[in-house]
């Protein structure tokens, strides 16, 4: 909602060939820790949609480029057990953070092949990563919620990977 609110300024005024667009672990937080704690997420699966779906056809009738990309999964960190650690979210499963999220990330995907723009999916990525032998996804992490320089780098790679078949010129 805040990005919504803000596009007009931070993007569009920019006149950009290319944006990228990475939204949904915010959206999809039920806060909880509030009092009265909040019951749903911040910003319903549908209102995501309609964000991500006005954004991209606005872009594209600038002739602006998109590639979406997933919101990252979230790993337990005492902090957010403190904050977050109750109903709906169930801080004894290491993925009890993610349920919700899940929806999120189908959901970008679902508008990414409708409105044919490329879609970068880290949050499968991020699991791919922390089932290989020697690997913890925690590992991408600073705070279990932001990348790290490794958690960067991946996304960095997959992103030029995208960027390449745009041929933007550059």
């Amino acid at each position: 909602e805040h990005a919504k609110k803000r596009f007009e300024k931070d993007v569009l005024a920019k006149s950009p060939d290319l944006v990228i667009i990475q939204f949904g672990n915010n959206d999809s937080a039920v806060d909880v820790w509030k009092d009265p704690p909040a019951t749903g997420p911040r910003v319903p699966v549908a209102d995501y949609v309609n964000n991500l779906s006005e954004m991209i056809a606005t872009l594209k009738a600038r002739k602006a480029k998109v590639i979406l990309v997933t919101p990252l999964p979230t790993r337990w960190t005492e902090k957010l057990r403190s904050m977050y650690g109750k109903p709906p979210y169930d801080p004894a499963d290491p993925d009890g953070f993610n349920f919700m999220k899940k929806d999120y990330v189908a959901a970008l995907k679902s508008v990414g092949k409708k409105n044919a723009v490329p879609v970068v999916d880290l949050f499968s990525v991020y699991y791919r990563y922390g089932k290989e032998k020697g690997q913890s996804m925690d590992d991408l992490f600073t705070d279990g919620m932001h990348p790290n320089s490794g958690g960067h780098r991946i996304e960095a790679d997959l992103l030029i990977k995208e960027i390449k078949k745009l041929n933007l010129g550059i």
